[in-house]
C-alpha cells in the first residue's frame, strides 16, 4: 500500500546558503482534532503559534502552546552544537542548525531533518498520531560515531493566539512518575512524558529564556517577546542500534507505552490508505501530495469533544474543517467551500456527509455559522454566504455520491432556510420582494467572504446586493427545485422564485458600459461598478445565473485584470483603493486583504468558468502551473491562504489554507487531460 505515497518533498541545504530561506519556510504536521506542531525549518520559531506540541484542548478550549521549543544540542569533545534554539535579542541565530543541515524533507507529512555534524549523521524525524493529543519526536544515528545528545524542553502555558507577556512566573510543576514525568501545567492540565531508550537521564536545570523574539510576529506588528521556561534536559548518547525519542502527550499514561516507531508506520499506513483510497494516478505526484495536504483540515474538533460523545451516542459522526494554519478554527464558509475538493475528490464521502451532518445541527434563524471561535463553543452567524454555501456542498455531495438519503434527511431544514431568507433574518438579510434579490446589510458587520474589519472599520462592507450572493442564491433555488422533484414533492415555487431571480439579475448586473457585472447593486451609495472576483461565481457554479451571451466578456475581464499564477486579485489594479502588497501593520495588511491581494482558492472557479466558456482543458491546466513549486516555498507540503497581488506573489498568510489546498486540487483534477 505504501506505493501509493508521493515522492516526498525535499529541500536540500548547503553550509553557505542563506539562513533566511530556511527559516521564511516553515513546517507542520496535524493530528485530525485541530491541534498541530510546525515551527520555520530552521528550527527556530518565528511566529506566537509556533511549537513542537500544540494541542487543541476540550479543557480549557482551544489550541495552547505546550512546548513551545525543545533545542538539541550535541557534544563533539569539548564543543556543542545546537541544532534547535531562537532568536535572541539582538537578533543573531541562537543555532547552528543552518550550518549542519543537509536536507529537509516531508515524507507522508513527517517532516524530517537530516545533519552532518563533523561526519555525524543524524535523521531527526516527528510525528503526531492521528486522533492523539500525542507528539514523537525520534532521533537516529545513521553514520559516524556514537555522540551525546541533550534534548531541552520548554514548556508553555498559553493559547496559541494569546498575547505575549513576558513574565519570569514559572508555568509548570514536574515530578517524575517511575520512567516517565509529569508537568502539571498551571490553568491546563498534565503533560506526560518518556524518553526513550528507558534508563535516559534527565538533568535538573532551570532555565528561563528572556525576551526570546518572535520575528514574524514583529514584522506584523505584534507583540513578539517572550519568556520561555525550561525544567531542564533529556540526555543519552546516540547510537547507531537505538533510536532517541521524547514522546509527549495530555492523554492517559498508556499512551506512552506505545513504541515510538510504531507511530510513524501507522501514520505512514493510514495516509497510504487515503491516497489509495482517491483514486489518484500513481503517477501524478501533485495530486497526490494534495491528498495528504488536505487530511490535515478534515477534523473532529478537539475544542468541542462533547458534541462527538454526545453524536456516536447516537450512532453519528462528527467533522468539521480547519480553515487555516495556525490561526483560523472552523469557519462555516470555509468548510463549504472546501468540502468538495477536501472530502469528495479525495473519496472520503462519508465524512463530507457527517460534515454536512453536524453543521445542519448549528442552523440557527435560518443561518449557518460563519466561525467558532479559538477557545470557544457558541458558534458566530455574521455571515449571508456560508447558508448559501451549504447548498452548493450538498448539491456536489449529492452529484458525486449519489446520496438523496441525505438531501432527504436535511430537507426540512433547507426548507426553513429558504423560508428565513424569504421572510427576513438577522443582519438584515431578505430577499427583496421587488426583484427576487438577496440582500444583506448591517452597520459594523462585514457579511461576504470579504471580511477584513478593524477597531470599527469594515474595510469591504459590500453592503446590498452582491453579486456572488445572487449567484449563490439562485444555484441554492435551483438545487432545492431538483430536489424537491427527486424527492417525489416537488415545489413549483422554488423554481419560479429561481426564475425571477435569474430574470432580475442579468437585468440588474450586466455593466454594458464596462463589459463586465456589478459587483454590489442596490448599495448605500447605488451601484458599485469595482471588477472584483466575485462576479466569477455568475458562471462557475452548478447552475449559472448569468446569461451564456455574456459569459466569454467576463472571463475576458477577470482574466485581463485579476488573473495572476497564484490566484486572483481581489481587486482591479486600475481601481484608486487597490494595494500591491499586503505587508506592514494590521492596519495596513487588512486593508489590503481584499483591495488586490490574491487569493489562490478563486482559482479553482476561475477554471470553472474558463472551461466553460473555451472547453480546452490543457490551457485550463496551464492557469495552474505555479502550484506544485509553491508546495516549498512557504509552508511546505501546502497552499497559502494568500499572496501579494505583485510579483514575486510572494506567499503570505496561514502557511495551509483548507480552501487553497481544496480548489487547486479540484481544478488540477478537473482538468486531467
Amino acid at each position: 500500500m505504501s506505493t501509493a505515497l508521493p515522492t516526498p518533498l525535499t529541500l536540500a541545504w548547503r553550509p553557505d546558503g542563506d539562513p533566511a530561506s530556511l527559516r521564511e519556510r516553515e513546517w507542520l504536521t496535524t493530528n485530525g482534532l485541530g491541534g498541530y506542531a510546525s515551527a520555520s525549518v530552521l528550527g527556530v520559531a518565528t511566529r506566537r503559534y509556533h511549537g513542537w506540541f500544540v494541542p487543541n484542548l476540550s479543557d480549557p478550549k482551544g489550541r495552547h502552546v505546550l512546548v513551545p521549543r525543545i533545542d538539541e544540542e550535541i557534544e563533539l569533545g569539548d564543543r556543542v552544537v545546537n541544532l534547535g534554539g531562537a532568536e535572541m535579542r539582538d537578533g543573531e541565530l541562537h543555532s547552528d542548525a543552518h550550518r549542519y543541515l543537509r536536507e529537509f524533507r516531508l515524507e507522508a507529512l513527517v517532516p524530517t531533518w537530516t545533519f552532518d555534524v563533523d561526519g555525524t549523521v543524524i535523521e531527526k524525524s516527528l510525528v503526531m498520531p492521528h486522533g492523539q493529543n500525542t507528539v514523537c519526536v525520534r532521533y537516529r544515528l545513521v553514520g559516524g560515531p556514537p555522540r551525546r545528545m541533550r534534548l531541552r524542553l520548554f514548556v508553555g502555558q498559553r493559547r496559541s493566539d494569546a498575547r505575549l507577556e513576558p513574565s519570569d512566573a514559572w508555568p509548570f510543576a514536574m515530578e517524575l512518575a517511575g520512567p516517565r514525568h509529569e508537568l502539571h501545567v498551571h490553568g491546563v492540565g498534565t503533560v506526560r512524558l518518556r524518553a526513550r531508550p528507558d534508563g535516559t537521564t534527565f538533568l535538573a536545570d532551570a532555565r528561563v529564556d528572556r525576551d526570546v523574539l518572535f520575528r514574524v510576529e514583529r514584522d506584523r506588528g505584534y507583540d513578539h517577546r517572550e519568556h520561555l521556561h525550561s525544567p531542564g534536559c533529556y540526555q543519552w548518547t546516540l547510537d547507531s542500534r537505538t533510536p532517541a525519542s521524547l514522546t509527549l502527550t495530555t492523554e492517559n499514561a498508556a499512551a506512552l507505552d506505545v513504541d515510538p516507531d510504531s507511530h510513524f508506520e501507522a501514520e505512514r499506513t493510514r495516509l497510504a490508505g487515503l491516497v489509495a483510497a482517491s483514486g489518484v494516478d500513481e503517477r501524478d505526484d501533485f495530486a497526490r501530495q494534495l491528498v495528504m495536504a488536505a487530511d490535515q483540515f478534515i477534523v473532529v474538533p478537539g475544542s468541542r469533544r462533547e458534541e462527538a460523545l454526545l453524536a456516536s451516542a447516537s450512532g453519528e459522526e462528527v467533522r468539521s474543517v480547519m480553515a487555516g494554519y495556525h490561526w483560523f478554527n472552523d469557519w462555516g464558509r470555509d468548510t463549504m467551500i472546501s468540502l468538495e475538493g477536501l472530502a469528495l475528490c479525495t473519496g472520503r464521502h462519508r465524512e463530507a456527509a457527517a460534515t454536512l451532518r453536524t453543521f445542519a445541527h448549528y442552523i440557527r434563524d435560518g443561518l449557518l455559522p460563519n466561525l467558532f471561535p479559538e477557545g470557544g463553543r457558541e458558534a458566530l452567524y455574521h455571515t449571508v454566504d456560508a447558508t448559501l454555501w451549504y447548498f452548493h456542498a450538498l448539491a456536489r455531495y449529492a452529484s458525486r455520491s449519489g446520496d438523496l438519503a441525505l438531501v432527504r434527511d436535511l430537507y426540512p431544514a433547507l426548507q426553513s432556510v429558504i423560508d428565513h431568507h424569504l421572510r427576513g433574518t438577522r443582519f438584515n438579510i431578505q430577499v427583496d420582494p421587488a426583484d427576487g434579490l438577496l440582500r444583506a446589510a448591517a452597520e459594523g458587520y462585514q457579511l461576504t467572504w470579504m471580511d477584513a474589519k478593524v477597531g470599527d472599520w469594515v474595510v469591504t462592507p459590500r453592503r446590498g446586493k452582491p453579486v456572488e450572493i445572487q449567484a449563490l442564491w439562485y444555484s441554492a433555488l435551483a438545487s432545492m427545485a431538483e430536489w424537491s422533484e427527486a424527492l417525489g414533492m416537488p415545489e413549483p415555487r422554488y423554481r419560479s422564485l429561481a426564475s425571477d431571480a435569474r430574470a432580475s439579475f442579468n437585468r440588474r448586473f450586466w455593466n454594458a458600459r464596462l463589459g463586465h457585472l456589478f459587483d454590489v447593486v442596490d448599495g448605500p451609495h447605488g451601484d458599485d461598478a469595482s471588477l472584483r472576483p466575485n462576479q466569477i461565481f455568475a458562471l462557475s457554479l452548478t447552475h449559472p445565473v448569468l446569461e451564456q451571451q455574456h459569459w466569454r466578456a467576463v472571463v475576458d475581464a477577470v482574466a485581463d485584470r485579476l488573473l495572476t499564477p497564484m490566484g486572483l486579485r481581489t481587486l482591479s489594479p486600475d481601481h484608486p483603493d487597490y494595494q500591491r502588497f499586503y505587508e506592514g501593520t494590521l492596519l495596513a495588511r487588512d486593508a489590503a486583504y481584499h483591495q488586490g491581494t490574491v487569493w489562490p482558492w478563486l482559482i479553482g472557479h476561475f477554471v470553472d468558468a474558463w472551461q466553460r466558456v473555451h472547453g480546452n482543458r490543457a490551457d485550463a491546466r496551464s492557469l495552474l502551473r505555479e502550484f506544485p513549486t509553491h508546495l516549498t516555498d512557504y509552508g511546505v507540503g501546502s497552499i497559502a491562504e494568500i499572496c501579494d497581488a505583485e510579483r514575486p506573489h510572494r506567499a503570505r498568510g496561514c502557511i495551509a489554507q483548507a480552501w487553497s489546498v481544496a480548489e487547486v486540487l479540484r481544478a488540477w483534477l478537473a482538468t486531467r487531460a
